[in-house]
């Protein structure tokens, strides 16, 4: 595991080029700002009072305050309790990668500080590992999670379809009672495992959820089923359309879907791509990375500027559709422009 960190932490520093700090670090407050560090025995109020409880920080957040998080690893609980994840409330921003001295978000250098929220909590296997590391549920756009390294959650519980205890090992986005649309930037999602959507499950069934991913990275996850890396589950009149821009998918693992499913069935999973790059995924079945089920509803990415290498076993059909079964370039969607093989 520590290996692929390096990995993942090397390949996300190339990809973000200058960090994108102008763009992703002016985010004001309007409220308090939470400090967590490893160790921290404080109220939370300064760094050299910083707590070292992240739950309790989440806890206490409300709406416009901010949490500022030291690097070093946290995990969603120190005992044996697989449902435990950490919940982001509606509204709040959560930051990692300070040293644990700064005074404003420009300071922060989330590659050099690796700040990780970990569902490692029993043995050393996975199989004992949270089921789910992030849960949001209900959170607009302004609910901000920015320089995180989420891994080894492990969805392998029983339940039905869409069951959170089987799906989204690394996050569990639930947009099924009220509209779900976090924002999530300089994230990396890496050794996560699930029966559906090894990284990120989007729950969007009977409602919505349309969060935004901005340079993040999906590396090593895996599933036993769909969506190595992602599940866009738009079922029952649901609108699953989230948003990826500048975002690598690398060395994830399925059935269907290396990288990506987007299950319209009866509804919408319209996701939109911008300048992502799908390289060495993988499939048993079909859709090496992206796999798209439309049966009576939408399943119809849109791409632009993307780039797809060394997909396998089908290098030259990364995508695939069903109930259509084309294969090559014809086997795109909606909207494609500047696609690279």
């Amino acid at each position: 595991m520590q290996r692929i960190l390096h990995v993942v932490v090397g390949i996300t520093f190339l990809l973000s080029g200058l960090l994108l700090w102008q763009s992703f670090s002016a985010t004001e407050t309007s409220g308090k700002i939470i400090y967590v560090k490893v160790g921290g025995k404080g109220d939370g109020s300064s760094w050299a009072r910083a707590t070292g409880d992240l739950q309790a920080a989440l806890f206490s957040a409300q709406k416009g305050d901010q949490i500022w998080v030291a690097a070093g690893s946290y995990k969603t609980t120190n005992d044996y309790n697989r449902s435990l994840s950490f919940i982001i409330p509606d509204g709040v921003q959560l930051y990692g990668g300070f040293a644990g001295h700064e005074t404003s978000l420009m300071q922060r250098d989330w590659v050099a500080n690796a700040t990780i929220l970990s569902g490692e909590i029993g043995t050393e296997s996975f199989e004992d590992n949270a089921f789910t590391v992030v849960l949001t549920k209900g959170v607009s756009p302004a609910t901000i999670i920015d320089g995180f390294i989420i891994s080894d959650g492990t969805a392998n519980g029983s339940g039905h379809f869409g069951s959170i205890r089987r799906s989204g090992g690394g996050w569990y986005n639930d947009g099924t009672q009220r509209p779900s649309s976090p924002t999530i930037r300089n994230c990396i999602f890496a050794n996560n495992y699930a029966r559906d959507g090894g990284a990120f499950y989007n729950n969007a069934q009977g409602g919505m959820a349309n969060p935004l991913f901005k340079n993040c990275t999906f590396v090593a996850n895996r599933c036993d089923l769909d969506g190595g890396a992602i599940f866009n589950d738009g079922r029952a009149n649901g609108t699953a359309n989230p948003q990826f821009e500048s975002c690598l998918f690398q060395a994830n693992s399925a059935n269907y879907g290396g990288a990506m499913i987007n299950y319209g069935v009866e509804g919408q999973s319209n996701p939109t791509l911008k300048n992502c790059s799908f390289i060495e995924n993988s499939v048993y079945v079909s859709g090496t990375a992206i796999y798209n089920v439309r049966l009576k509803g939408e399943a119809a990415p849109d791409l632009v500027d993307c780039l797809f290498q060394r997909n396998q076993p089908d290098e030259q059909a990364p995508i695939r559709n069903f109930p259509e079964y084309c294969t090559g370039r014809e086997n795109f969607s909606s909207h494609t422009e500047g696609m690279q093989f």
